[in-house]
């Protein structure tokens, strides 16, 4: 990233959405926004980086929104709170409360047989009707991990490969294991259209996004690329590489676009301060942890000195946290990374979206989360470490399922630039 920082105007949010600070248990800040603000600009140094757009809640309020860098390399146009990036998996977070609400309205059994709901979606020997709609939404449905998302980015058509996924072998019943999805968790997707009658992006646009305020979200390519601005994807080596729909032809598994403001509202909604749009019977029960994913601590071993067990439930990972409850999901298609965690008791947390296929911004989260728990600094970014971090933090990219569930060619142009 190359050139000054833009000071960036103060945010508007709706009223509708602000929790003062006189209602709040607590006004303090426990985040140090000045020691953030330095490492981030920082970061946006790091060769691996072209752009980036950062948000903070504390205490149940926006606290922070600022973007770095430029939306293209050598673009010249900075990032700013109102640059649109992909979302890639964090977008199941958002297919998972869509079925929650249309439960609530009892119009779907997350119980009930996958079968009923998702016409396309065949499992091996007919297990779609052992399998329930929680299952899909859990990655519990037997499959091996990511299936088909090869034949996905080669671009066959996605209602046939779900009816394909017959072909393969259970690795477990259903329900009994846990095996990261894209083609199959799509079929939340269809599950939305044939209950609410809508095509998926009218639906959540309609359900979520317009109730919560966030008028810059998307559900499609075309949503990316017709905002005011939005940022271009990069390898490893801040080298812009092509766009395409692969994964928005799955979008309940990564298709949701928006800028940093509204990601910051979404994460407010998930926190429970929008119980009007997302009731505390829908956020139970998506962020109920489900099913044990031990081999996320394996991934995320360089951060086992904060984190404890790790669960899945629907869309959403949970962890513990130095002994606190914490909730979010990370994502990665090609050019592009995300992540999202809180504290749903303390109304406590960060987002962030960044347009290079590097990992090393994802440190970002526990800095912040360790400051809102008063823990000892680490460097979790790996800031003082120079290139080596780099590179391991792409490598580490490679093994992460949020993020391998992205494209393919994200994998490729992460290999190439590693020379």
């Amino acid at each position: 990233m190359r050139g000054p920082e833009p000071k960036q105007p103060a945010p508007t949010i709706p009223k509708s959405h602000i929790r003062l600070a006189a209602l709040s248990n607590s006004a303090r800040e426990d985040v140090d926004y000045t020691s953030i603000d330095r490492r981030l600009q920082r970061l946006a140094e790091q060769r691996s980086m072209v752009g980036m757009a950062v948000g903070i809640v504390e205490n149940g309020r926006i606290t922070f929104l600022k973007g770095y860098g430029e939306t293209e390399a050598n673009g010249g146009e900075p990032v700013t709170p109102d640059t649109v990036f992909r979302w890639a998996s964090v977008s199941k977070g958002v297919a998972a409360t869509m079925v929650a609400k249309l439960a609530e309205q009892g119009k779907v059994n997350l119980n009930g047989p996958v079968a009923t709901y998702v016409p396309t979606l065949k499992l091996p020997a007919g297990a779609e009707y052992r399998a329930t709609v929680g299952d899909m939404l859990s990655h519990r449905l037997g499959l091996y991990r990511n299936a088909y998302d090869n034949k996905l980015e080669e671009g066959q058509n996605t209602k046939i490969l779900r009816q394909s996924l017959a072909q393969l072998n259970l690795i477990c019943p259903p329900g009994t294991c846990w095996s990261y999805q894209n083609v199959a968790y799509d079929g939340a997707s269809e599950l939305v259209e044939n209950i609410t009658h809508q095509a998926y992006e009218r639906a959540i646009q309609q359900n979520l996004f317009n109730p919560i305020g966030m008028t810059n979200a998307s559900v499609s390519m075309g949503g990316l690329t017709g905002s005011k601005s939005w940022a271009r994807p990069h390898d490893a080596a801040g080298r812009e590489i092509a766009l395409n729909d692969n994964y928005y032809r799955v979008p309940a598994a990564g298709g949701v676009n928006s800028n940093i403001k509204d990601m910051s509202l979404w994460m407010l909604a998930q926190m429970g301060e929008m119980p009007d749009v997302l009731s505390p019977k829908v956020l139970n029960t998506i962020h109920a942890p489900l099913v044990k994913t031990p081999g996320e601590r394996g991934r995320l071993r360089k951060f086992l000195e904060r984190l404890g067990e790790a669960d899945y439930g629907y869309g959403w990972r949970s962890y513990d946290y130095a002994g606190h409850r914490i909730v979010g999901h990370r994502g990665g298609v090609a050019g592009y990374r995300s992540l999202i965690m809180f504290d749903p008791q303390k109304k406590s947390g960060v987002v962030a979206l960044w347009n290079s296929n590097t990992n090393q911004p994802g440190g970002l989260e526990f800095e912040v989360m360790d400051m809102i728990y008063h823990l000892p600094f680490r460097d979790w970014m790996e800031l003082d470490k120079g290139g080596k971090a780099e590179t391991r933090s792409i490598a580490r990219a490679e093994n992460e399922e949020d993020i391998s569930s992205g494209d393919g060619n994200a994998v490729r142009d992460r290999r190439r630039s590693r020379g």
